[in-house]
């Protein structure tokens, strides 16, 4: 922000509206209505030069003609006039939203010269600005709707964050119906000056503030966000519902790396380095949103499910696969307990079946049982069958969550037999979900969250060794120079030593110098980077007869490029490590199963910097490759230290050198046998 007074602008004691209006249909009418009859009692000036009075009020020409400080105005006039109006303002107003569309937003350049023009004015003057081209806000303990969205939102713990101000109407609706509220309501618009970093700051430091949700088409400032995303993940759970998942038109990428880091996986992987809980969809972002509002995350990852309907009981245990979150292993003196209660055809084992003519005293009674035990979350499900009291049911879980610390959720699976029941649990923070999957699903996300939260913070910083960095840019200036685009390979065994990282012998084709064989004949050019794709590499060649057809072979499809000889080497498995550097987060690296099939199988995960070898360590173990490093059918496992070691050195290079645009090793052999990994080839991009 421009100045800090966060106060006055999302709890102010004065406002203005410049544009307030009683016509039919107007956005400036909305947004008066909504400010002057949801019941905000700070005091607010009208301003239309064209009116004398407005709904029995005061009207002024301009801001100057009220002759006092305001804490905030809000702005809903033709954006030509907006400019012009804040700069006049600017000694009495500080804060500003600007509703106005016709910024950055369109086509051509004239709303984004105005927009750098409001900008300017916003920095000369010291002013803090929302939007352009914003719904507005909405602060529900204040009674304050600032926006044209109609009505207002229950007071609340979530802090909502949108570029959309169409999905924040609908958010809010769907809401209203779950008795569920919210801290505030901010549409940020083109996000010129105040965005999703600002806000996801202000929202971390408010006690009121539970959870805080974004929905976000674009990131302003990646490497801020990050900062700040981390720290405030730490203090409360952050969801996002991130759109533009899929490019009509993808560019020519260069390198496998390029390939497989698209904007979507790049930003998954922030969002986790980060312990942002990401949405898939929007249902999904509501869930969570309702979940993480009402509950507390499950104390450890055992989850047990009690049900009366053992097919909605089989699709909830489907739903615990591949999840952190897992079905609790009861020990046979639980179980036994269990079964002295119930029916001879009811199950004890978990997910406890307790039959569809359980009345409220099976329910009570098992939980009473599993409530001794260490269970980090209870899912109680339940289908209203014609015997069944889910009123009843639902008071008997109501009281059971109450008197412990664990994490419990329902699935009360129908219509209008469980509406009731479902309102009086949610009256008392117990979410229901329509669906068992979506529970488990929500709940997994909700522990994952948890288990960053009590993670130490990392504290890992790189330091810059100058000197190595000099080298590798001296590469580089040489390779621009010649107007190349990418270093040739006996360049990047220069860059590798530096990093401590071992390349496969290399001899040129014009030394004449004794070679191993068997051996490979490659192209090592700038312009043939895929060499398999475009026939530059000869693999197998057995004898110096071979080498002599090889070369010539490879000089007539390749006429003034170098070639370069490379012992064929023993394949054992063929890893793939790489960077992409991203436009608005940095460098990324990717990381998996390599070898000419890499974009084919995508078996890789994707790592964001700064780390340290441990912290590799523990991504590999859980990563797509984790099983290399596990013995598997008496064979053994490969050194995840060592991999994790090349990584870490891999990314300080990523960070030491911002030249280096992408970059990967495809293939790193690795071996489980005592040989040490090396790379056999090497691309960097700059």
């Amino acid at each position: 922000m421009a100045n800090d007074n966060w106060k006055n602008f999302f709890s102010p004691a004065s406002l203005a509206i410049v544009g307030a209006t009683d016509g039919i249909g107007k956005v400036g009418t909305v947004i008066t209505k909504n400010i002057l009859e949801q019941g905000y009692k700070g005091k607010v000036f009208l301003v239309n030069p064209g009116r004398k009075e407005l709904y029995g009020r005061q009207c002024y020409a301009t801001i100057k003609d009220i002759g006092e400080e305001i804490d905030l105005a809000v702005i809903v006039i033709p954006a030509p006039l907006v400019n012009e109006v804040i700069k006049q303002a600017a000694n009495q107003v500080k804060n500003f939203i600007v509703i106005s569309a016709g910024f950055s937003e369109i086509a051509g350049e004239e709303g984004k010269k105005r927009e750098e023009e409001l900008k300017a004015i916003a920095q000369e003057n010291k002013l803090n600005i929302l939007g352009p081209n914003c719904l507005g806000l909405i602060n529900p303990s204040l009674k304050l709707n600032a926006t044209f969205a109609g009505g207002m939102p229950q007071e609340g713990n979530i802090g909502l964050i949108s570029q959309s101000g169409a999905l924040v109407v609908a958010i809010l609706d769907i809401f209203a119906k779950n008795n569920l509220g919210f801290s505030k309501v901010f549409s940020i618009g083109n996000k010129m000056q105040l965005g999703e970093v600002e806000l996801i700051e202000y929202l971390g430091n408010e006690a009121g503030t539970k959870v805080i949700g974004l929905y976000l088409e674009g990131i302003k400032n990646g490497q801020e966000f990050m900062k700040v995303a981390s720290r405030v993940s730490k203090l409360k759970p952050i969801v996002i519902l991130k759109a533009g998942k899929t490019e009509k038109a993808q560019k020519a990428i260069s390198s496998h790396t390029g390939a497989l880091a698209c904007s979507e996986a790049v930003a998954q992987a922030i969002f986790k380095k980060c312990g942002i809980i990401e949405a898939e969809n929007i249902e999904e972002f509501i869930n969570l949103l309702y979940l993480l509002s009402l509950t507390s995350p499950p104390l450890n990852n055992s989850a047990v499910v009690v049900t009366n309907a053992g097919g909605a009981g089989v699709l909830t245990t489907d739903a615990f696969k591949d999840k952190e979150i897992k079905l609790a292993e009861l020990s046979e003196k639980v179980k036994e307990k269990i079964r002295l209660i119930l029916p001879e055809a009811a199950s004890a084992e978990n997910p406890i079946d307790v039959l569809g003519d359980a009345h409220e005293d099976r329910y009570e009674n098992v939980l009473k049982i599993l409530g001794e035990e260490n269970i980090g979350a209870f899912i109680c499900v339940l289908t209203p069958q014609e015997q069944t009291p889910v009123i009843k049911i639902a008071e008997k879980i109501i009281s059971f969550a109450d008197k412990g610390e664990s994490t419990v959720i329902t699935s009360f699976i129908g219509g209008e037999k469980v509406k009731s029941a479902i309102k009086n649990l949610e009256k008392n923070n117990i979410p229901n979900f329509f669906f068992p999957e979506q529970a488990v699903k929500a709940l997994d996300s909700y522990y994952h969250w948890k288990i960053y939260q009590s993670e130490k913070v990392n504290e890992t910083e790189i330091k810059i060794n100058l000197e190595r960095r000099k080298k590798v840019e001296t590469i580089i200036q040489k390779a621009r120079a010649e107007k190349r685009k990418a270093l040739l390979f006996s360049e990047t065994v220069k860059v590798m030593k530096a990093y401590q990282i071992q390349t496969v012998e290399t001899w040129s084709a014009e030394t004449g110098k004794l070679v191993r064989f068997p051996a490979v004949v490659k192209v090592d050019s700038d312009k043939v980077l895929h060499k398999t794709d475009k026939q530059g590499v000869i693999l197998n060649i057995k004898d110096r007869n071979e080498l002599m057809r090889a070369i010539e072979k490879m000089k007539s499809l390749f006429p003034g490029n170098n070639l370069i000889i490379q012992p064929m080497l023993e394949r054992q498995t063929e890893l793939i490590i790489g960077i992409k550097r991203d436009e608005t987060f940095g460098p990324v690296m990717v990381l998996g199963l390599g070898g000419i099939y890499t974009e084919i199988f995508k078996m890789v995960d994707f790592l964001a910097p700064p780390f340290n070898a441990g912290e590799v360590e523990k991504f590999l173990a859980k990563s797509k490759i984790g099983f290399l490093f596990k013995e598997t059918r008496g064979k053994e496992p490969f050194r995840i230290r060592e991999v994790a070691k090349i990584v870490e050195h891999l990314g300080v290079l990523a960070q030491e050198n911002p030249e280096i645009k992408e970059f990967d090793i495809n293939p790193l052999l690795v071996y489980n046998d005592g040989r040490e990994a090396t790379a056999v080839d090497v691309k960097i991009i700059i």
